[in-house]
């Protein structure tokens, strides 16, 4: 079942299209979960939301599909909101992984200020059994390249995931991300010879994201199919 999602973003909840694919078929898993916090939409964005940006119901299982997925001995990397670090270190831990590294994105401007100033993004590497050690290690310290979040309320930069994904995988490898957004790790995958998967719950995040994989697909000479790059499978939403 997983041949048939490759090279596409799926439309529908990761809880409903997980499952579908086979356990052990995903090589290496990138995403940018909902920080599960109250997001206030901001004037670049034009207003846009993140679904389910409010609640953690679906963070413990989706985890474990993510885990189960993946190949024996592979490496996952999740971004995460550290208000909630308890609560994603406790979904990964009963998914399985175990960490093997911390990674910080240094930036050059405050995205807010409270008691500090907030300048760093991070993500968390993820460990299913005993993953080979990279060619190149990266370093955990990394600078970050705004987006101004233009089609996506927390979209991330190509750049910014391209070394995540090289440093982690092979050319040809399988890479995932259930929480698609506007399909930058998509987009990073293909742009290094990776296959992908991504799946988008919000309907007009995952437009995005389609016509993003579509327009790349188009540019390196891929042809498109009605399941292959940008073709956005329907999947019917289970919450």
């Amino acid at each position: 079942m997983t041949t048939a999602f490759i090279d596409t973003i799926i439309h529908g909840d990761c809880l409903a299209v997980l499952p579908r694919l086979a356990t052990g078929s995903v090589d290496f898993a990138l995403t940018d979960p909902p920080y599960i916090a109250t997001y206030r939409p901001s004037k670049n964005n034009s207003g846009q939301s993140v679904r389910n940006n409010d609640n953690a119901a679906w963070l413990e299982e989706s985890f474990a599909q993510m885990y189960r997925v993946l190949k024996p001995d592979a490496c996952a990397i999740s971004f995460y909101g550290w208000p909630k670090i308890a609560l994603f270190a406790t979904a990964w831990r009963h998914a399985g992984f175990r960490t093997g590294g911390h990674i910080v994105f240094r930036k050059p401007y405050a995205s807010q200020s409270a008691y500090v100033q907030y300048r760093h993004e991070s993500a968390y590497l993820l460990l299913k059994g005993k993953p080979q050690l990279p060619e190149k290690p990266l370093p955990d310290v990394l600078d970050w390249t705004y987006t101004g979040n233009k089609m996506h309320p927390t979209q991330k930069s190509v750049h910014v995931l391209m070394p995540l994904i090289e440093a982690f995988t092979r050319t040809g490898d399988l890479v995932l991300d259930p929480f698609a957004g506007s399909g930058s790790t998509c987009i990073a995958a293909a742009q290094l010879g990776r296959r992908t998967i991504g799946i988008e719950i919000d309907e007009a995040h995952h437009r995005t994201a389609s016509r993003r994989l579509a327009a790349h697909a188009a540019k390196a000479g891929i042809p498109a199919t009605p399941a292959g790059i940008g073709g956005g499978l329907e999947i019917l939403h289970q919450r």
